[in-house]
């Protein structure tokens, strides 16, 4: 039916296609492994299921909340109506500060209590990240 030339294109093809349906799978899954998602307080108080992986969580630091255990840390992330106390063992970066903006990523326990692995505060003492400052204009309006 189909000459030698023919059949062996057709075989590289089928092979080659193969391979790059293989490394498009393998990509797509290690891409969904590291995505984190993003929430404000608002939005966690409003989701019916808890998500089960890391997410990171955006707010301002709820003032005088910051209480410390030795390297146990524990304070209020609020995005100025609603409130989650958030658990932290470490080191606290130095531009953590009550008052100011600051993403955590880790897992939630319930829709009260974040537990938190990072705390993402690399930033100046002006900057707000702008999934912050979204979240916060829409609790204000």
């Amino acid at each position: 039916m189909f000459s030698k030339s023919v059949q062996n294109r057709l075989k590289l093809f089928s092979v080659v296609g193969i391979i790059v349906l293989i490394l498009v799978l393998f990509i797509q899954i290690q891409l969904s492994k590291n995505i984190v998602y993003f929430y404000s307080p608002k939005d966690i108080k409003q989701i019916q299921n808890l998500p089960k992986d890391k997410i990171r969580l955006g707010g301002i630091v709820k003032e005088r909340s910051l209480k410390k255990i030795e390297n146990d840390y524990s304070f209020i992330l609020t995005d100025r109506s609603n409130d989650i106390t958030v658990s932290y063992k470490g080191i606290l970066p130095s531009l953590f500060v009550e008052g100011k903006s600051a993403v955590i990523e880790g897992s939630l326990k319930d829709k009260n209590f974040f537990i938190a692995d990072t705390i993402l505060a690399k930033h100046d003492e002006n900057y707000m990240p702008p999934e912050v400052a979204n979240a916060l204009k829409k609790n204000t309006k």
